[in-house]
């Protein structure tokens, strides 16, 4: 079962997966990312658009805490089933997006 973690609560899943290297997968396209951010913090970063998930599926780790992250949550799930299907250990969803993270984490960050 795939986790749902609001950006609020990211800070008490990245503490929960310390020493592990946990990522956020930021799933939207090149565009989106353009518009709206986030800064890596307590995380590495790493942006693949979610239809090339299948032929970058090698870049990321499946023993690493993933955290998958899209505009308002709907693509993110879909990697993270998809994830968790490929054998990947410990798949999160972003629920309610970079949206969401803007409006609770980080204010700075545009909402489109």
């Amino acid at each position: 079962m795939i986790s749902q973690i609001r950006p609020a609560d990211l800070e008490s899943w990245l503490q929960q997966h310390q020493g592990a290297q946990p990522v956020v997968l930021d799933v939207r396209e090149p565009w989106e990312i353009e518009t709206a951010h986030v800064k890596a913090s307590g995380f590495e970063l790493v942006s693949i658009p979610m239809a090339a998930i299948p032929a970058r599926l090698a870049e990321l780790q499946k023993n690493r805490p993933i955290a998958c992250l899209c505009h308002l949550g709907g693509r993110s799930m879909q990697v993270a089933m998809y994830l968790e299907h490929h054998g990947f250990e410990n798949v999160a969803n972003l629920a309610g997006g970079i949206h969401a993270w803007s409006l609770e984490r980080d204010p700075a960050v545009p909402v489109y």
